[in-house]
Parts: C-alpha cells; structure tokens; sequence
C-alpha cells in the first residue's frame, strides 16, 4: 500500500495455511479481495447470487449492444488500484475524452457544475438573484451543517441550490434533501464556492491556477466495465478456486463468536461451505438478516433502519449515430423522471455493433416496488422514448428497439438515521474476527468502484497482519476528481479521497 496503516479498529483473524476464505458476491471489491488471496496461494470461494459478476460494475448486453449500469470511468488517485486494473486487463483499456453537462431547460452547463458558467448561462436577472442569495447566504449561513440543503446552501446560496441541486437530488434519492446527511455532500459534490468562481473569473484568485478541478479523458475498458470483472473472475479460476453463480447467500453460521459457515440457496438447491474466513460485500441490511442465531433485537432494528435506493436502466438503440458529444448528461429540466443519459457510443465504439447506430441508456432512480420500477418494459421503453424527444436529444421515431436492466440496492441512503443503525450494526459486526465487510454495499458507504477496491486491499492486507481502518476510506471529503497540478497532490491512502 502506499501509506501506513492506521489505528486499528478491532481485531482481525489472522490467514493460516490451509484456510478458506468465503466471499459473498462477485462486484468490485469482492473480486478484488479474491484475485488477491488467489494469488497468495489462498483457497477461496465466491459466492455470487446473479448471473452476471461485477454488480453495478457489470456490462449488461442485449443482442449486439453492450451497455453500462451507470457508467463508470476508471480514473483513480490510488496509485495501487490503478495498478491492479492493468494487471488483470492489460491492453484493453482505452482513452476516452471525457464530456458531461447538466440539462436544463434547453440550455447545458458545464458538469460538476461551475458556478460562473451556471450564471452566464442562466442570465442576468438570475444571476443577479444568484449572487445576492449567495452574499446572504455569507453573511447569515446556517450555523449547522447537518444535512444536503444547509451543506450547499453555506457554499452556493440557497436560490443556485434550489436551481441546480434540490430538484435533481430528490430525484434520485426520493427524499428531502434536508433528510440526506452533509456528509453525502461533501463527498459527492466539487469543493468550489461562487466566491471563488468569481475571483477565479475575474483574475484575482491567483490560487486558482493551482487546481485542475477535472479529469479531460479517463480509461475505460473497451467492452465495457463488466470486461474487467469477467477477466477478474477468470484469474481466480485459473488459480483454482471458484466462482460460483446463483449462489445466494442466506445464512452465516456464528459459533464461538466466529462465523463457522455460509449457507446458500441454489438452483439445485441449498448449500453449506465451511468458512475460516467470510469477506461480505452484500447489502448490510441483508447480512444483519442472514445471522443465525439471530442478532438482538436493537441490531435486527437497525439493520431494518437502513435504506437503499434502486435503480433501472432503459437502453434505447437509434437508427442514426452523433446525437450528441458527452458521455453522459445530467438531466435538471423538470417534467421528466429520467435523472440522467448515457452515450454508449461515446464511451467505446465496440459497445455498438454498427457505426450509424446509437444505443443510449436513460437512468431512473425509484423503489424496487414502486410504480416506475414495477412498470412493464415495454412501457418503460416508450416513456424513455417519449422524454428522449421532450427533451430535444432526438426524434422519437429514429428509435429502433429497447431494453431494461433493474438494479436493486444500487445507492446506500444517506438519511438521518443512517450513521445511528450502521454504528449499532458495527457493534455487533466488528468483533466477528473473521468477517470482514467491504465495498460499497458491504459498508453501507457511497464508495466509487477505486474506494470500494481499495477496501478489499486494505483487508486483504490486514488478513496478513496490517492494521489498516478501512471504515477511513473516503471520508476526508475531498472531491474525487479534484488534483492538484503544482506537484503537491494530496495523499489518498489510507483515506481515499
């Protein structure tokens, strides 16, 4: 690793010879963590519930088209994450230009947004009310900074904020942004202020050279993210362990304070693998239900406490190729549920089979048992169609055919109660010595696919000894994307970042 570990958080089972290590589910950091005790000669098994590796990482395909579950840029600061993924992929990446824009109202502006760019393009009068709300915000900030709306309010003024954030923000999580903790904030969005937007603008912020605030082109493999996670999983084979599909994990046996075994429910029925060492990456949630003897009552309440937001995909393919030049664009125009619009095109060319062709995936964020997530494909492929041409991206008759890929617990909540039910599941969690959780889900923490990554290192590092705080991955709030270009970039390990 590439910083000293930090203060231990609880006691960590040792590896021995011989042990075997179960992993539950096949995304980023549980494949990670396998890859990498295979290559120390490790026994493993990973137990995946779906058919496909990866998680929300993974390439989904439909006919000849490939496409992404959200897309994600492999651009990292993590000097050891960026070098396993050419370890296992080599050659297969490619150099993608990077474009993204906020949609709003017929108009785009710059993504993460730029606040002077956001008061040119809004015009006079707005900006105008902009500035002022932001000056008032200065002078009377909110004294407290516990949740999404007081964070960008103390940083944007509350009228840019009700603009650019509010509206979009509830979108995609489907509550109030005054329930959505600051701490989701300070980790999702860019660290510029209007004030130093304006300086910058104006020439007198002479700190202002010293940041390169974005990435202009990122890798990307080039069948899509899901390449690097099928290649993964073969490097573990090849060592001689298992990846085992439609595995779904439903039960850990806990004995003597240990987890003995993972019970699994197949197509053939259930299975049960002895277990010296289980790494999680399953929802919190689910894993406080999968304990048998059952948790305490408070535990079992608290895991019920937490809350994931899902996700659905509507891949359009057109009958005509340059639609438009981004990536991806964030959709803010109200009167649409569509939250935002990728261009597999942009991304790779190998993604789709044929050059005069288009295959756009339109992202909606909803409940898994919702209207909008129980709605049938074919009417979701038509309301994607439909808001495609409200929006203006292109004529609803140049689409061809369609397809929808659900992703259930895409996003871990980030409300009120969060930090409480995740505190009172760790301890009961953290003194299981040999179950480490990871990733995303497994942590109940926003992590992009690099933290989520550098978890799994991390406790495969402490397996043999380190003392590493995993649960200190991406919490020092600094922008991912941010990079300071005078040759003092900030040290992401063991914080992220």
């Amino acid at each position: 690793m590439t910083a000293s570990p930090g203060s231990p958080t609880r006691a960590t089972a040792q590896l021995g010879p011989g042990d075997h290590v179960v992993v539950v589910g096949a995304g980023p950091a549980g494949l990670t963590a396998a890859y990498l005790l295979s290559k120390q000669g490790h026994r493993v098994t990973v137990l995946e519930g779906d058919e496909v590796v990866g998680g929300i990482s993974r390439t989904a395909q439909y006919k000849d088209y490939r496409f992404d579950i959200g897309g994600h840029r492999f651009f990292t600061k993590i000097e050891p994450v960026e070098s396993l993924w050419h370890e296992i992929l080599g050659e297969e990446f490619i150099s993608v230009p990077r474009l993204s824009r906020i949609h709003y109202n017929g108009k785009y502006f710059n993504y993460p947004l730029k606040p002077m760019n956001a008061l040119l393009g809004l015009g006079p009068l707005n900006a105008t009310r902009i500035i002022l709300s932001y000056i008032r915000a200065k002078i009377w900030p909110s004294k407290v900074e516990e949740n999404f709306e007081q964070w960008v309010t103390n940083r944007f003024g509350r009228r840019l904020y009700e603009t650019f954030f509010k509206t979009y923000t509830e979108k995609v999580w489907g509550i109030p942004c005054t329930e959505i903790r600051a701490e989701w904030a300070a980790q999702r969005i860019q660290g510029l202020s209007l004030a130093r937007a304006i300086l910058s603008a104006a020439s007198l912020n002479r700190r202002s050279t010293k940041i390169k605030t974005l990435i202009n082109e990122f890798q990307y493999p080039r069948l899509g993210p899901g390449q690097m996670w099928e290649a993964c999983r073969d490097r573990v084979v090849e060592a001689g362990n298992q990846v085992l599909m439609r595995h779904h994990v439903t039960n850990l046996e806990l004995a003597d304070g240990k987890v003995a075994a993972v019970r699994a429910q197949t197509p053939d029925g259930e299975v049960r693998l002895a277990a010296d060492h289980v790494i999680s990456t399953m929802p919190v949630r689910s894993l406080v239900r999968c304990f048998d003897p059952a948790v305490p009552d408070h535990v079992r309440e608290a895991g019920e406490g937490l809350k994931y937001r899902d996700f659905l995909v509507v891949a359009l393919m057109l009958d005509r190729g340059d639609l438009f030049p981004d990536n991806w664009i964030y959709i803010h125009t109200p009167g649409v549920k569509v939250g935002r619009i990728q261009n597999f095109n942009n991304w790779s060319a190998a993604m789709v089979p044929e050059p005069d062709r288009t295959c756009l995936g339109l992202e909606y964020f909803c409940f898994k048992g919702d209207g909008l997530w129980d709605t049938p494909d074919a009417d979701l492929i038509a309301l994607a169609t439909t808001e495609l041409g409200h929006l203006g991206l292109a004529e609803a008759t140049s689409v061809v055919d369609g397809a929808v890929i659900r992703m259930p617990k895409a996003y871990p909540i980030y409300d009120s109660r969060y930090a409480d039910h995740l505190q009172a599941v760790r301890s009961f969690i953290d003194p299981v010595p040999n179950l480490h959780t990871v990733g995303r889900n497994g942590m109940h923490k926003y992590n992009n696919q690099d933290h989520s990554m550098l978890t799994a290192m991390m406790t495969v590092q402490n397996m043999n000894g380190a003392e590493y705080d995993i649960w200190a991955v991406n919490t020092d709030f600094e922008y991912h994307e941010e990079q300071r270009v005078d040759g003092r970039e900030r040290e992401p390990v063991p914080t992220g970042g």
